[in-house]
């Protein structure tokens, strides 16, 4: 599985991070590395939550972040 991961700081400057390819993984922090290392920890969550309903398969995860 491949995710990317993207980014964006709003104007109060706190970053907003999304992995695009899980609807609804999208976290907040307050710089960009944080964001980032809050929706990968989402994803996480959520893809063992779907191998443990038995929804997806157990494969190797590989997470880019967009330029």
């Amino acid at each position: 599985m491949q995710f990317i991961v993207e980014t964006e700081q709003e104007a109060g400057g706190r970053w907003l991070a999304e992995v695009l390819e899980i609807p609804g993984v999208m976290k907040y922090g307050a710089t960009r590395e944080e964001a980032v290392a809050n929706a990968e920890a989402l994803a996480l969550r959520v893809i063992a939550d779907r191998i443990e309903q038995g929804e997806q398969i157990v494969e190797p995860i590989n997470m880019t972040l967009a330029a």
